[in-house]
């Protein structure tokens, strides 16, 4: 994981200042578990049960995919899945699998407006991103039509992204894509109606060209199921001119035939 960038003069100043009253902040109130609540070192951290409850992916897994093998293949090993259907995209990693305790952090998340968990999971988010971070130019998150962000009021994707651009010091830019085609929402759908669903959904803004334009673009999200709002971002990214794209996500499920979120 990269350094972020040390600030000098007043913001130095300004970031002592910050850190002391937090210093200050966890002894009035000691930082808690984000999931069960009892007392922590840092906080948007986990306490070590909670930490044992998450299946991290570690390798060795998919050179494309990320989809975790029972058993190491050899260097570069690709899953069946990348060799029958290549993806749009270049390299996909995800942090942990979508089960028990992450299931249960993702949908307090995204449901149950727990913010904050935005910065726990970024920080999770990052642990898999090692070998996407020196290749990356911009991190973009995958936004919501207007209409399911003027219900939900935040973005998950962005507050990861957020969280991740902190870890790795490279720059965030939720307006490089949009989201032009309100779609239904995934869960329940199979693979081929879920890539419908979300077939020509995204765009790069007119405006956002130029940012994106021979970009490496790490893009965001939180969960990664079929892989088909990945995909079809991704294209629209390279149809705005990213010169590649890596997918980055908090979770992903085992197999594409977990569909149950």
């Amino acid at each position: 994981m990269f350094d972020r960038a040390h600030a000098g003069g007043g913001s130095g100043l300004v970031a002592g200042a910050a850190r002391l009253f937090r210093r200050g902040l966890d002894f009035v109130l000691p930082p808690v578990c984000s999931q069960c609540r009892i007392p922590v070192a840092e906080p948007h951290s986990l306490c070590a049960g909670c930490w044992a409850d998450l299946r991290l992916i570690e390798r060795p897994y998919c050179e494309r995919l990320g989809i975790p093998f029972g058993y190491d293949l050899g260097p570069g090993a690709l899953s069946a899945e990348a060799i029958a259907d290549p993806p749009p995209f270049d390299k996909a990693r995800a942090a942990v699998l979508y089960e028990g305790m992450a299931a249960e952090l993702v949908h307090r998340l995204k449901y149950q407006d727990r913010t904050e968990l935005g910065r726990l999971i970024g920080r999770l988010t990052a642990r898999a991103g090692t070998d996407l971070f020196p290749r990356a130019g911009l991190i973009v998150p995958v936004p919501l039509h207007p209409s399911r962000l003027l219900t939900r009021k935040f973005n998950q994707s962005q507050l990861i992204a957020a969280e991740l651009g902190r870890q790795c010091g490279l720059p965030v830019d939720p307006l490089a894509l949009a989201r032009i085609k309100a779609t239904d929402r995934q869960v329940g759908l199979n693979p081929r109606e879920r890539a419908e669903n979300v077939a020509g959904a995204f765009r790069v803004p007119p405006a956002a060209k130029a940012r994106v334009a021979g970009m490496h673009i790490l893009l965001v999200d939180d969960v990664l199921t079929t892989g088909a709002t990945v995909k079809a971002a991704t294209r629209a990214l390279k149809r705005g001119g990213a010169a590649g794209v890596d997918v980055i996500t908090f979770a992903r499920v085992a197999a594409a035939g977990t569909l149950h979120i």
